[in-house]
């Protein structure tokens, strides 16, 4: 970034110091140019201004080359030990960095052998809350279908989309966001499987974030806005909208055993846990899982479920889960350990 944005030095104080209080330690990218020398870049051009830019095209040819196998390591790293492929009656693909027609779904498809009558849906730019829509969605088809196998894949390859202007939304999203894919299978009761338990889904929509918080398409790739205000929305919306969605389950916030946020920011973090008073530690899940990879957009909270589901649960045991996106959407779910 201070190669390509060529700054200041002052301006190059500021950015050290946004890295430094980040949050976060490590993330990860599919394009190895992020840690390579100039003569070594293979996606950007050898330049300092990058010209000529990667057209959109080209960052979709990426895509298209990486997220599968990304998608299907994730996979099998999911259902090792618990489900064959052949077992499997659904495939959800998700993701807002990459589209294509045939796209990712049939290209797992093909790579696993997966039965050519799975079905298939994909939710594509919803952004990071998508994760939580996508269990919606799977939890539906298993009250519907009580024999099926639920196979949900995210995977998202935000820094194909690094933009060269150095604007604020830019260097926020160039700061924030890693590349990653996470699987998560759901199935009926019936099959009596030791997991969580999905009791009950609830969302809403803040309207006056609206323009806080877009993904839009360009020709040079996806530009993200993602303004300084969204951690003050949440800081004041957040606990009454978990107020609203444990009235609707029937819930109380002293039942929730642990607390499952999307790890979009460390400031972000911050306003939840300030809006909710939780105690110290009730979100370190979040916070290990941004430290660990950054924010990885609908992916993100499926990694830090990970870590949930890794404690020492016991039966019965409240789950509260929450991620955030463009709207400003906010989508929840409560589940228990069973």
């Amino acid at each position: 970034m201070e190669l390509v944005y060529a700054l200041g030095s002052a301006e190059t104080r500021k950015l050290r110091y946004l890295y430094r209080h980040s949050g976060i330690d490590h993330r990860y990218s599919v394009v190895p140019d992020y840690s390579c020398e100039i003569n070594d870049w293979v996606f950007y051009p050898q330049t300092e201004n990058l010209e000529p830019f990667p057209s959109l095209e080209q960052r979709m040819q990426l895509f298209n080359l990486q997220a599968a196998p990304l998608s299907v390591a994730a996979i099998h790293a999911c259902i090792r030990g618990i489900a064959t492929t052949r077992e499997l009656t659904h495939l959800i693909t998700v993701s807002c960095t990459g589209m294509s027609a045939p796209g990712l779904d049939l290209q797992i498809l093909e790579r696993m052998a997966l039965p050519k009558n799975i079905y298939r849906t994909s939710v594509n730019f919803m952004g990071c809350y998508a994760a939580i829509h996508a269990l919606k969605v799977a939890d539906a088809i298993c009250s519907q279908q009580k024999n099926a196998r639920v196979l949900i894949v995210c995977t998202e390859l935000c820094t194909l989309h690094f933009q060269k202007e150095p604007t604020i939304d830019n260097i926020t999203s160039s700061l924030l966001f890693g590349d990653g894919s996470a699987a998560v299978l759901i199935t009926g009761d019936e099959h009596k499987n030791q997991g969580l338990h999905l009791a009950h889904f609830y969302s809403e929509i803040i309207a006056r974030g609206k323009k806080d918080m877009s993904w839009q398409l360009s020709s040079s790739g996806f530009l993200m806005k993602l303004t300084s205000y969204i951690p003050e929305l949440l800081e004041q919306d957040f606990s009454p909208l978990v107020t609203r969605a444990l009235e609707r389950a029937a819930a109380d916030k002293n039942e929730i055993a642990s607390w499952c946020i999307h790890p979009g920011g460390k400031r972000i973090l911050d306003a939840i846990h300030r809006s909710l008073d939780l105690n110290n530690g009730a979100l370190s899940c979040s916070y290990e899982t941004l430290r660990e990879v950054g924010n990885i957009s609908s992916a993100g909270i499926l990694f830090a479920l990970k870590k949930v589901m890794e404690k020492d649960l016991v039966p019965g045991q409240k789950i509260f889960g929450a991620a955030f996106g463009p709207g400003l959407t906010m989508e929840t779910f409560l589940a228990h350990w069973n």
